[in-house]
């Protein structure tokens, strides 16, 4: 029998990182910087780990190789490999201002598909904000030109965000998350990034990062982001749960539970669950109870049914 698996993730130690992926999601991980958890990912650039169950030490990739397709639902059925990745990030520093192209452009130039993404903010510090488009439509020549000028950053909009605000982030989108931001990103299932500007910061070694000004002017909208506002909550027996953002690639629901929660996963999708506060026991008629704990991370495969979540807790509930 399929059950739910506890998953460890994939680390990235990319220069804007922190500390608090440890310090306070408890991640497990020797690098000096963690910027990324990839905390459900089949992408060859980091795997997901299996920490339980028969499969332990396999990756999710390698799991689904296994038992097929049917793991992974009816909804999965159109794409062609796993559809998204999830990951918690943590801004020590600001991001580079960046965009990522759509499927037809990604492709057609890089091989994979392209990336439209959300963020939920976890936690920010005071007065962090972030860059999310344009103040106005621009041409592709001013575009061009500002790159070129080093004023880019004059016509991009600024966003103070608060813990709890979500960002909807269409392929084409102009944008960067900006210091002092702990974030969940869940993501079509790319790593394809086009950077614009980078503050002329350089790496471990000396040297600049890479640019990829020509992509990025192929592929950016040059008009302001629509921050479109997510549903309100509704109450049901023993938790809350709130719709974050639904499109072709994934459905997010943020769930607080007060005590205890029945939950139904169907053979649509899979489901992935990460708990961002609190703790609590996960479980079902057809499997022992699992001890999850904040920063915790699990794939409950398609068609599983039933379970229920036991304990006080708030998480991230992911489908297809």
């Amino acid at each position: 029998m399929n059950i739910p698996l506890l998953l460890t993730p994939a680390f990235k130690d990319y220069i804007w990182g922190g500390t608090k992926l440890r310090s306070i999601f408890n991640k497990k991980c020797d690098l000096e910087k963690v910027a990324e958890s990839w905390e459900l990912s089949c992408h060859k650039d980091g795997n997901s780990v299996i920490s339980n169950g028969e499969y332990a030490g396999k990756t999710l990739s390698e799991y689904i190789k296994i038992h097929g397709s049917s793991v992974l639902g009816k909804n999965c059925e159109r794409f062609e490999n796993f559809p998204v990745l999830i990951k918690l990030i943590d801004a020590k520093d600001n991001l580079s201002v960046q965009v990522h192209p759509d499927n037809e452009y990604a492709l057609r130039v890089e091989g994979e598909y392209g990336k439209t993404e959300m963020w939920y903010i976890v936690d920010c510090e005071e007065d962090a904000s972030l860059l999310y488009g344009f103040k106005k439509e621009i041409s592709k020549e001013e575009f061009s030109q500002r790159i070129k000028d080093n004023t880019l950053l004059e016509v991009t909009q600024s966003v103070k965000v608060n813990k709890g605000d979500v960002f909807f982030i269409e392929a084409g989108t102009l944008h960067a998350i900006g210091k002092g931001i702990l974030i969940a990103e869940i993501q079509q299932n790319s790593n394809t990034t086009y950077r614009i500007y980078d503050y002329n910061r350089k790496d471990k070694d000396g040297n600049s990062r890479e640019l990829h000004i020509d992509k990025a002017c192929d592929v950016t909208s040059l008009c302001p982001a629509t921050h479109s506002s997510c549903s309100e909550f509704s109450q049901q027996k023993g938790y809350r749960i709130k719709q974050l953002a639904s499109c072709d690639y994934f459905t997010v629901h943020i769930i607080e539970t007060e005590s205890y929660a029945s939950l139904y996963v169907s053979e649509d999708s899979f489901e992935h669950i990460l708990i961002l506060e609190g703790s609590c026991v996960l479980g079902s008629d057809n499997y022992k109870d699992m001890r999850l704990e904040k920063g915790d991370s699990v794939f409950i495969p398609a068609g599983y049914g039933d379970f229920y979540i036991d304990g006080k807790c708030t998480f991230i509930k992911t489908k297809v």
